[in-house]
């Protein structure tokens, strides 16, 4: 990856860590309403040591509670994912004490906890599509979601049901339903943008197969067939490198062939199942 992809991959980054804290201080915390994932529970324990630690604002708390995820992150994933990821973890940390929680678009719970779920859902997806995540379940989530098949939508979902459960018993249950409507419309936002649990198969027709092949297995642990293949018009020998990921990788499959051969032609396919071996984590 060269430093016009890195910055580019900074700005989404830094950008959804952006659409993350206004969601939930303009939205979600002036209603009262939870966040998903670890944000939701760095802003449920600020709530409850606000008389015991006041200086546990939500963006302090939830650099903490993601320091151990990010270990995790680097053993489990990769090392660019963690990276970007914990730059993602600290702009939010940065953007939630910057952003204001006395702005108020409406009285209306309701209203609030749909636009601020939507609003975090884009941010969370557009970070996890550009190769990084937000942190905390993200990570989790993306783990389950290679091991099961399960979307990263479904495991959110699962795992938010503690807050909610959480935020019911501690407070109210009216409180605890609108936070459960917010988690749906993040749930439902977050796996139309980014499906990690759907595979697709590449066909990158190159004159470079060997050093394709070197590049793609130093980055990904997915099996590669290759094909013999001839340029119909030009009668150039070349070959055919079959190979399927799941969409959460198609990001550094095709920053790879961009590195490596630039006019290597790739057709992306979207797989409907997969039989035999198939590595999930």
């Amino acid at each position: 990856m060269n430093y016009t992809e890195y910055g580019k991959k900074f700005l989404v980054v830094t950008f959804g860590a952006l659409l993350v804290a206004i969601g939930m201080n303009m939205f979600l915390i002036p209603a009262n309403v939870y966040a998903s994932g670890f944000a939701g529970l760095a802003q449920l324990l600020s709530k409850l040591l606000e008389g015991v630690a006041p200086f546990l604002s939500p963006g302090i708390v939830l650099i903490i509670l993601n320091a151990p995820i990010i270990l995790v992150a680097w053993n489990k994933i990769g090392k660019t994912f963690t990276f970007f990821s914990f730059i993602s973890v600290g702009m939010m940390t940065v953007f939630l004490e910057l952003v204001p929680t006395t702005v108020n678009f409406s009285d209306d719970i309701l209203l609030n906890a749909v636009f601020g779920g939507v609003i975090m859902a884009v941010g969370v997806g557009l970070t996890l599509k550009y190769g990084a995540s937000t942190g905390g379940l993200d990570v989790i989530a993306m783990i389950m979601s290679r091991m099961n098949d399960k979307s990263v939508g479904t495991y959110f979902f699962l795992f938010n049901a503690l807050i909610v459960i959480t935020t019911g018993a501690i407070f109210e249950w009216e409180t605890a339903l609108y936070t459960l409507i917010s988690l749906y419309v993040t749930t439902r936002v977050l796996d139309a943008i980014y499906t990690s649990h759907v595979k697709v198969t590449a066909f990158i027709i190159t004159s470079k197969p060997e050093e394709l092949r070197e590049a793609i297995h130093n980055t990904l642990v997915r099996g590669i067939t290759r094909m013999p293949a001839q340029g119909a018009y030009t009668n150039e020998q070349k070959e055919v490198l079959m190979i399927v990921v799941t969409r959460y990788e198609l990001y550094d499959l095709q920053k790879l062939i961009q590195e490596v051969d630039p006019e290597a032609f790739t057709n992306i396919v979207e797989t409907v199942g997969v039989l035999g071996l198939f590595r999930k984590s």
